[in-house]
Protein backbone atom coordinates (compact mmCIF):
# COMPACT_ATOMS: atom_id res chain seq x y z
CA UNK A 1 0.00 0.00 0.00
CA UNK A 2 3.06 2.21 -0.33
CA UNK A 3 2.75 4.35 -2.99
CA UNK A 4 4.81 4.93 -6.06
CA UNK A 5 4.72 7.59 -9.21
CA UNK A 6 1.29 8.60 -8.79
CA UNK A 7 -0.68 10.41 -10.91
CA UNK A 8 -4.44 11.82 -10.40
CA UNK A 9 -7.29 10.19 -11.65
CA UNK A 10 -11.16 10.32 -11.74
CA UNK A 11 -13.15 8.25 -9.74
CA UNK A 12 -15.96 5.94 -11.24
CA UNK A 13 -19.94 7.06 -9.41
CA UNK A 14 -19.62 3.02 -8.40
CA UNK A 15 -16.94 3.27 -6.19
CA UNK A 16 -17.98 6.59 -4.31
CA UNK A 17 -21.46 5.20 -3.69
CA UNK A 18 -19.34 2.16 -2.04
CA UNK A 19 -17.77 4.39 0.37
CA UNK A 20 -19.06 5.76 3.47
CA UNK A 21 -21.92 7.94 3.93
CA UNK A 22 -21.03 11.39 4.24
CA UNK A 23 -17.15 10.76 2.92
CA UNK A 24 -16.19 14.06 0.44
CA UNK A 25 -13.75 12.66 -1.98
CA UNK A 26 -10.93 14.95 -1.77
CA UNK A 27 -8.12 13.38 -4.67
CA UNK A 28 -7.73 10.16 -5.78
CA UNK A 29 -3.67 9.37 -6.61
CA UNK A 30 -2.84 6.30 -9.00
CA UNK A 31 0.18 4.80 -8.07
CA UNK A 32 0.43 1.68 -10.24
CA UNK A 33 -0.95 0.07 -13.39
CA UNK A 34 -0.57 -2.81 -15.53
CA UNK A 35 -2.35 -4.14 -18.38
CA UNK A 36 -4.74 -5.84 -15.87
CA UNK A 37 -4.82 -3.56 -12.96
CA UNK A 38 -4.93 -0.38 -11.69
CA UNK A 39 -4.53 0.94 -7.59
CA UNK A 40 -4.73 4.18 -6.08
CA UNK A 41 -5.23 6.01 -3.03
CA UNK A 42 -8.51 7.89 -2.73
CA UNK A 43 -8.20 10.64 -0.10
CA UNK A 44 -11.49 11.73 1.45
CA UNK A 45 -12.98 14.02 3.94
CA UNK A 46 -15.83 12.29 6.27
CA UNK A 47 -18.75 14.78 7.52
CA UNK A 48 -16.68 15.11 10.99
CA UNK A 49 -14.51 16.99 8.86
CA UNK A 50 -10.95 14.93 9.59
CA UNK A 51 -8.96 13.15 6.73
CA UNK A 52 -9.13 9.06 5.63
CA UNK A 53 -7.74 7.48 2.90
CA UNK A 54 -9.02 4.21 1.15
CA UNK A 55 -6.86 1.61 -1.07
CA UNK A 56 -8.46 1.44 -4.33
CA UNK A 57 -7.73 -1.74 -6.67
CA UNK A 58 -9.49 -2.03 -10.33
CA UNK A 59 -9.63 -5.26 -12.16
CA UNK A 60 -9.73 -5.22 -15.70
CA UNK A 61 -9.58 -9.28 -16.77
CA UNK A 62 -12.51 -11.49 -17.88
CA UNK A 63 -12.36 -12.73 -14.21
CA UNK A 64 -12.35 -9.48 -12.29
CA UNK A 65 -16.00 -9.86 -10.86
CA UNK A 66 -14.55 -13.49 -8.86
CA UNK A 67 -11.35 -11.69 -8.26
CA UNK A 68 -12.98 -9.08 -6.16
CA UNK A 69 -15.39 -11.02 -4.75
CA UNK A 70 -12.84 -13.93 -3.53
CA UNK A 71 -10.49 -10.92 -2.46
CA UNK A 72 -13.31 -8.64 -0.55
CA UNK A 73 -14.82 -12.16 1.32
CA UNK A 74 -11.10 -12.71 2.44
CA UNK A 75 -10.09 -9.66 3.86
CA UNK A 76 -13.68 -9.12 5.52
CA UNK A 77 -13.24 -13.12 7.21
CA UNK A 78 -9.84 -11.82 8.21
CA UNK A 79 -11.05 -8.45 9.47
CA UNK A 80 -14.07 -9.76 11.56
CA UNK A 81 -12.02 -12.30 13.33
CA UNK A 82 -9.14 -9.92 14.32
CA UNK A 83 -9.59 -6.31 13.02
CA UNK A 84 -6.36 -5.55 14.29
CA UNK A 85 -4.34 -7.66 11.76
CA UNK A 86 -5.75 -6.49 8.51
CA UNK A 87 -7.25 -3.17 7.05
CA UNK A 88 -11.24 -2.87 6.89
CA UNK A 89 -13.12 -3.66 3.47
CA UNK A 90 -14.86 -1.14 2.48
CA UNK A 91 -16.76 -2.71 -0.70
CA UNK A 92 -16.45 -4.09 -4.05
CA UNK A 93 -18.31 -4.21 -7.38
CA UNK A 94 -18.60 -2.98 -10.86
CA UNK A 95 -18.01 0.29 -12.09
CA UNK A 96 -20.85 1.64 -14.15
CA UNK A 97 -18.60 3.95 -16.92
CA UNK A 98 -16.29 1.15 -17.80
CA UNK A 99 -16.25 -2.97 -17.72
CA UNK A 100 -13.78 -3.01 -15.16
CA UNK A 101 -14.57 -4.43 -11.33
CA UNK A 102 -12.99 -2.72 -8.04
CA UNK A 103 -12.33 -3.40 -4.44
CA UNK A 104 -11.57 -1.06 -1.78
CA UNK A 105 -10.61 -1.27 2.10
CA UNK A 106 -9.02 1.21 4.55
CA UNK A 107 -5.93 2.60 3.33
CA UNK A 108 -2.62 2.23 5.30
CA UNK A 109 0.65 3.60 5.02
CA UNK A 110 2.92 0.29 4.95
CA UNK A 111 6.36 -0.28 5.78
CA UNK A 112 7.02 -3.33 3.54
CA UNK A 113 10.03 -4.70 5.18
CA UNK A 114 10.71 -7.88 6.46
CA UNK A 115 8.18 -8.31 9.62
CA UNK A 116 9.09 -8.93 13.41
CA UNK A 117 8.98 -12.79 13.98
CA UNK A 118 7.78 -12.64 17.37
CA UNK A 119 4.97 -10.62 16.33
CA UNK A 120 4.00 -11.98 13.06
CA UNK A 121 3.61 -15.22 15.28
CA UNK A 122 1.80 -14.40 17.97
CA UNK A 123 -0.84 -12.16 15.72
CA UNK A 124 -1.10 -15.18 13.18
CA UNK A 125 -1.45 -17.47 15.82
CA UNK A 126 -4.26 -15.19 17.60
CA UNK A 127 -5.91 -15.25 14.28
CA UNK A 128 -6.08 -19.04 13.45
CA UNK A 129 -7.27 -19.73 17.16
CA UNK A 130 -10.09 -16.75 17.31
CA UNK A 131 -11.24 -18.02 13.91
CA UNK A 132 -14.14 -20.78 13.72
CA UNK A 133 -15.58 -22.46 10.75
CA UNK A 134 -19.19 -21.18 9.85
CA UNK A 135 -19.50 -24.85 8.15
CA UNK A 136 -17.26 -27.03 10.74
CA UNK A 137 -15.83 -27.51 7.49
CA UNK A 138 -12.83 -27.10 6.04
CA UNK A 139 -12.99 -24.61 2.65
CA UNK A 140 -14.76 -21.04 2.05
CA UNK A 141 -17.92 -19.85 0.99
CA UNK A 142 -16.25 -18.51 -2.20
CA UNK A 143 -13.69 -19.21 -4.71
CA UNK A 144 -10.55 -16.92 -3.79
CA UNK A 145 -7.59 -16.62 -5.96
CA UNK A 146 -3.51 -17.30 -5.44
CA UNK A 147 -2.56 -14.37 -7.66
CA UNK A 148 -4.35 -14.69 -10.68
CA UNK A 149 -5.65 -18.18 -10.34
CA UNK A 150 -8.60 -19.89 -8.74
CA UNK A 151 -8.09 -22.17 -5.38
CA UNK A 152 -10.85 -24.96 -5.61
CA UNK A 153 -12.41 -24.15 -1.88
CA UNK A 154 -15.10 -26.11 -1.90
CA UNK A 155 -16.08 -27.27 1.91
CA UNK A 156 -15.23 -30.61 2.80
CA UNK A 157 -15.04 -31.82 6.45
CA UNK A 158 -12.15 -34.63 5.83
CA UNK A 159 -8.78 -32.43 5.82
CA UNK A 160 -6.94 -34.72 3.92
CA UNK A 161 -9.84 -34.90 1.08
CA UNK A 162 -9.50 -31.37 0.88
CA UNK A 163 -5.89 -31.01 0.93
CA UNK A 164 -6.01 -33.51 -1.87
CA UNK A 165 -8.58 -31.47 -4.26
CA UNK A 166 -6.45 -28.03 -3.48
CA UNK A 167 -3.58 -29.71 -4.78
CA UNK A 168 -5.24 -31.61 -7.68
CA UNK A 169 -6.44 -28.39 -9.11
CA UNK A 170 -3.15 -26.45 -9.17
CA UNK A 171 -1.28 -29.50 -10.28
CA UNK A 172 -3.73 -29.29 -13.48
CA UNK A 173 -3.42 -25.24 -13.66
CA UNK A 174 0.21 -25.53 -13.98
CA UNK A 175 0.10 -28.25 -16.41
CA UNK A 176 -2.10 -25.70 -18.60
CA UNK A 177 0.73 -23.36 -18.34
CA UNK A 178 3.65 -25.10 -18.81
CA UNK A 179 2.99 -28.31 -20.19
CA UNK A 180 2.82 -32.32 -19.60
CA UNK A 181 6.09 -33.24 -17.49
CA UNK A 182 6.23 -37.11 -17.14
CA UNK A 183 8.03 -36.93 -13.98
CA UNK A 184 5.70 -35.19 -12.36
CA UNK A 185 3.45 -36.07 -13.34
CA UNK A 186 4.57 -39.60 -11.95
CA UNK A 187 5.03 -38.38 -8.44
CA UNK A 188 2.12 -35.85 -8.47
CA UNK A 189 0.33 -39.66 -8.84
CA UNK A 190 1.67 -41.55 -5.83
CA UNK A 191 1.23 -37.98 -3.55
CA UNK A 192 -2.37 -38.22 -4.43
CA UNK A 193 -2.95 -41.39 -3.86
CA UNK A 194 -0.77 -42.52 -1.35
CA UNK A 195 1.65 -39.78 -0.03
CA UNK A 196 -1.06 -37.42 0.93
CA UNK A 197 -3.46 -39.89 2.88
CA UNK A 198 0.00 -41.39 4.48
CA UNK A 199 1.00 -38.27 6.04
CA UNK A 200 -2.57 -36.19 6.70
CA UNK A 201 -4.71 -39.01 7.64
CA UNK A 202 -2.94 -39.34 11.04
CA UNK A 203 -3.95 -36.09 12.27
CA UNK A 204 -7.55 -37.26 12.80
CA UNK A 205 -6.63 -41.12 13.72
CA UNK A 206 -6.78 -42.58 17.12
CA UNK A 207 -9.38 -40.01 18.37
CA UNK A 208 -7.16 -37.21 17.48
CA UNK A 209 -8.98 -34.05 15.33
CA UNK A 210 -8.13 -30.46 14.19
CA UNK A 211 -10.20 -27.19 13.93
CA UNK A 212 -10.07 -25.71 10.40
CA UNK A 213 -8.49 -22.39 11.23
CA UNK A 214 -9.14 -19.34 8.92
CA UNK A 215 -5.48 -18.78 6.81
CA UNK A 216 -4.58 -16.11 5.24
CA UNK A 217 -3.26 -18.49 2.16
CA UNK A 218 -0.43 -16.51 0.51
CA UNK A 219 1.58 -14.96 3.57
CA UNK A 220 4.44 -14.26 1.97
CA UNK A 221 6.46 -11.11 2.95
CA UNK A 222 4.82 -8.32 0.44
CA UNK A 223 1.33 -9.30 1.58
CA UNK A 224 2.48 -8.69 5.23
CA UNK A 225 3.60 -4.97 6.27
CA UNK A 226 4.21 -2.64 9.53
CA UNK A 227 1.75 0.34 9.78
CA UNK A 228 4.60 2.96 9.64
CA UNK A 229 2.90 5.19 12.48
CA UNK A 230 2.08 2.34 14.66
CA UNK A 231 4.32 -0.10 14.09
CA UNK A 232 1.13 -2.54 13.90
CA UNK A 233 1.29 -5.44 11.82
CA UNK A 234 -1.09 -6.19 9.15
CA UNK A 235 -1.79 -8.25 6.23
CA UNK A 236 -3.81 -8.05 2.67
CA UNK A 237 -4.57 -9.20 -0.23
CA UNK A 238 -5.79 -12.93 1.08
CA UNK A 239 -6.80 -15.73 -0.84
CA UNK A 240 -8.22 -17.27 2.52
CA UNK A 241 -9.93 -20.26 3.10
CA UNK A 242 -10.33 -22.60 6.37
CA UNK A 243 -7.50 -25.27 6.81
CA UNK A 244 -5.04 -26.78 8.84
CA UNK A 245 -3.24 -24.05 11.00
CA UNK A 246 -0.08 -26.04 9.96
CA UNK A 247 -0.18 -24.79 6.13
CA UNK A 248 -0.83 -21.73 6.58
CA UNK A 249 3.15 -21.87 6.88
CA UNK A 250 4.07 -23.88 4.50
CA UNK A 251 4.78 -20.75 1.99
CA UNK A 252 7.77 -19.91 4.62
CA UNK A 253 10.04 -22.97 3.37
CA UNK A 254 10.22 -21.57 0.51
CA UNK A 255 13.17 -20.85 -1.17
CA UNK A 256 11.86 -18.12 -3.60
CA UNK A 257 10.39 -15.58 -0.88
CA UNK A 258 12.50 -14.09 1.47
CA UNK A 259 10.60 -15.11 4.45
CA UNK A 260 12.31 -18.47 4.70
CA UNK A 261 14.47 -18.14 7.84
CA UNK A 262 13.52 -20.93 10.18
CA UNK A 263 12.69 -18.07 12.82
CA UNK A 264 9.55 -17.30 11.32
CA UNK A 265 8.01 -20.77 12.14
CA UNK A 266 9.60 -21.22 15.32
CA UNK A 267 8.12 -18.61 16.61
CA UNK A 268 4.47 -19.26 15.07
CA UNK A 269 4.74 -22.60 16.71
CA UNK A 270 5.98 -20.83 20.03
CA UNK A 271 2.04 -19.72 19.73
CA UNK A 272 0.30 -22.54 17.96
CA UNK A 273 2.22 -25.79 18.90
CA UNK A 274 2.06 -28.30 16.00
CA UNK A 275 -0.49 -31.26 15.49
CA UNK A 276 -0.18 -34.65 16.59
CA UNK A 277 2.00 -36.35 15.17
CA UNK A 278 4.68 -33.89 16.27
CA UNK A 279 7.56 -35.81 14.78
CA UNK A 280 6.49 -35.94 11.15
CA UNK A 281 5.06 -32.19 11.43
CA UNK A 282 8.23 -30.96 9.39
CA UNK A 283 7.53 -33.43 6.53
CA UNK A 284 4.10 -32.05 6.59
CA UNK A 285 5.35 -28.78 6.42
CA UNK A 286 7.32 -30.03 3.19
CA UNK A 287 4.45 -31.24 1.62
CA UNK A 288 2.56 -27.98 2.26
CA UNK A 289 4.97 -26.27 0.65
CA UNK A 290 5.07 -27.79 -2.60
CA UNK A 291 1.13 -26.53 -3.52
CA UNK A 292 3.09 -22.70 -2.86
CA UNK A 293 6.00 -24.53 -5.47
CA UNK A 294 3.66 -25.52 -7.87
CA UNK A 295 1.09 -22.68 -7.91
CA UNK A 296 4.23 -20.13 -8.18
CA UNK A 297 5.34 -22.12 -11.30
CA UNK A 298 1.76 -22.00 -12.63
CA UNK A 299 2.51 -17.99 -12.51
CA UNK A 300 5.73 -17.88 -13.60
CA UNK A 301 6.41 -20.44 -16.90
CA UNK A 302 10.04 -21.62 -16.87
CA UNK A 303 10.38 -21.19 -12.86
CA UNK A 304 12.39 -23.33 -11.11
CA UNK A 305 9.84 -23.64 -8.55
CA UNK A 306 8.09 -26.65 -11.01
CA UNK A 307 11.66 -28.97 -10.43
CA UNK A 308 11.95 -27.87 -6.42
CA UNK A 309 8.39 -29.14 -6.14
CA UNK A 310 9.41 -32.11 -7.94
CA UNK A 311 12.40 -32.77 -5.72
CA UNK A 312 10.75 -32.60 -2.60
CA UNK A 313 7.70 -34.72 -3.24
CA UNK A 314 10.62 -37.32 -4.13
CA UNK A 315 12.08 -36.85 -1.20
CA UNK A 316 9.11 -37.85 1.11
CA UNK A 317 7.84 -40.37 -1.24
CA UNK A 318 11.09 -42.33 -0.77
CA UNK A 319 10.14 -41.46 2.87
CA UNK A 320 7.18 -42.47 3.63
CA UNK A 321 6.38 -44.92 0.47
CA UNK A 322 8.94 -46.36 -1.06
Amino acid sequence: MSEMGSSVIELDQAIIDALPPGDEVIKVEQYDTSNWATTARVDVKPEDGSHKAYFLKILRTADAEARVVGEYAAMLEIYTTLPTFAPMPRGHGKCRDQNTHFFICDYLTIDHELPDATCLGEKLAELHRRSLSPTGKFGFHVTTYDGKLPLNTTWDSNWTSFFKKLMYDVYQLDVQVNGYWEELDAVMKVTLDRLIPRLLDPLTSDGRSIKPCLIHGDLWESNIGTNAHTGELYIFDACAYYAHHEKEIGIWRCKHHRMNDEKYRREYFKNFPPSEPVEEFDDRNRLYSVETLIINSAHFPGAKTRQLAVRELQYLIGRYIE
